[in-house]
């Protein structure tokens, strides 16, 4: 008999195809988000589970699940969504998706950057809403981003490729991390083992780590102060690292001139505080949606899934 693997989310087309060929699969077809009970009932006949970032696997999930459920193939790269120490008690591995977004989530950090430097929004909805009715020189003036200093906080796979794309537009790339990268890796990046001094220095601060007790709501009034007068936020990462009534205060003071936002505390919906100011270019976190990187994310988990029942070490495995 085939692993019995749910599929937590509608996936694409070819990943479907795939996991039903190999594995008795469960398919969310309609698409709809498991509360925490029915997470746990759907999660009780099965072998593997291959969740989104939208199913949540607290400890008290994770207790709950059955001992025959080996894995828990994350469809995403962040795994902030699921308690690693409860999921290692438990003997159930996890795994997740690195490196198969990190082109497209640059990608958006690209569109976030331009959009609040160029006043993306405002200027869409004046044409849209038919109020574009007058020119002159002084006229939707925004940032020029070219030749100016690109912070990425978070130099991992994303923050490099990100990196690369911002060199595109002749950006002096500045970078925080943990440790310092290999020199290969730097391509002349600039490194700060302080964030505040990063923060001091960057027309462009870019968001690339991930959520964890040390750096969820890092970008606070202190942070925000620290920042240059009329700098730029993006952040493609993940919506706690920032405090949003603090970045409202900054953007409303003009301490900030823009920020550019693909994720938020509270999704979906996002902060409707923050969709009422004119100098944030907003999207619904779509780092990743494009059908290669879908389909890509997709085929990983499904490696991990197929190592797991192999008898072999996934390669992606967090915990």
């Amino acid at each position: 008999m085939k692993p019995v693997v749910l599929v937590t989310r509608r996936l694409t087309d070819a990943v479907h195809e795939r996991v039903s060929r190999d594995y008795d699969a469960i398919l969310n077809m309609e698409d709809r988000v498991f509360g925490r009970d029915e997470l746990i009932a759907r999660c009780q006949d099965v072998d593997a589970v291959l969740p989104c970032h939208s199913e949540v696997f607290s400890a008290d999930v994770i207790a709950a699940l059955p001992k025959r459920l080996k894995v828990i193939a994350n469809h995403s790269v962040g795994v902030d969504h699921v308690d690693l120490k409860a999921a290692k008690a438990k003997g159930i591995m996890v795994t997740n998706t690195p490196d198969v977004l990190s082109d497209a989530t640059a990608e958006i950090a690209m569109l976030c950057m331009l959009g609040a430097a160029r006043r993306g929004s405002e200027g869409d909805r004046m044409v849209r809403e038919g109020r574009w009715n007058f020119w002159s020189p002084a006229f939707m003036v925004g940032r020029q981003v070219s030749g100016k200093r690109m912070g990425i906080v978070g130099m991992g796979r994303v923050g490099q490729v990100t990196a690369d794309r911002a060199r595109g537009f002749g950006m002096e790339i500045h970078y925080h991390n943990r440790r310092r990268i290999a020199p290969e890796l730097e391509k002349g990046a600039v490194f700060h083992d302080d964030l505040d001094a990063l923060l001091e220095t960057a027309d462009v601060v870019s968001l690339h780590c991930p959520a964890t007790p040390e750096t969820t709501g890092m970008m606070n009034d202190a942070a925000f102060e620290r920042m240059k007068p009329g700098a730029i936020l993006v952040n493609t990462a993940r919506g706690a690292l920032v405090d949003e009534d603090a970045l409202i205060r900054a953007l409303t003071s003009g301490q900030l001139f823009a920020a550019g936002l693909d994720v938020f505390r509270t999704e979906p919906g996002g902060n409707p505080r923050l969709s009422a100011l004119e100098n944030v270019f907003l999207l619904p976190h779509i780092g990743s949606a494009t059908s290669e990187t879908r389909d890509a994310m997709g085929f990983r988990a499904l490696d991990n899934i197929d190592a797991v029942f192999a008898g072999r070490e996934p390669g992606d495995r967090v915990a």
